[in-house]
């Protein structure tokens, strides 16, 4: 039988994810220092808490690779607005001409699935939660085990 402790621990542990709203690389630092301060209290909050870790650090690094995907396409967006490379005395900005679907679609398309990426991630930060406070341990999708 668990204690109240125990699963408040973990509760805690995988909420603290949320720490990125606050601290840039909260995502990873608050589970990381809620695993590593309470691991060994219980075989039951080191199983949260490597979750809890692993589940984020692989969020941050999804989020980043795609991140850097989008720099391509924006690159791509933005220089496709210049014209006259060639003449640098009359060079200027083209605003005038709409950014075409084309041009915006990778940016629109890879920020979509971050965003898509931010919404899973909070939705199974809850629900492992939620499985902690009752006791029992949730195995997050697609996690890379870095913790073992």
């Amino acid at each position: 039988m668990l204690s109240q402790r125990e699963t408040n621990t973990a509760f805690l542990t995988h909420l603290s994810g949320f720490v990125s709203f606050v601290f840039p690389l909260g995502a990873i630092l608050g589970p990381l220092v809620m695993w590593s301060v309470n691991k060994g209290r219980s075989k039951f909050v080191d199983e949260n808490g490597i979750e809890a870790v692993n589940f984020n650090i692989s969020y941050v690094l999804y989020v980043f690779v795609l991140g850097a995907l989008t720099f391509p396409f924006a690159i791509g967006t933005f220089l496709s607005r210049f014209s006259r490379w060639e003449d640098f005395d009359n060079f200027h900005f083209n605003i005038d001409s709409s950014y075409g679907f084309s041009n915006l679609f990778g940016i629109l398309s890879v920020g979509s699935i971050i965003g898509i990426i931010f919404l899973i991630r909070f939705i199974l930060t809850i629900v492992a939660a939620v499985k902690a406070s009752r006791g029992e341990t949730y195995k997050y999708p697609l996690t890379i085990k870095f913790i073992k």
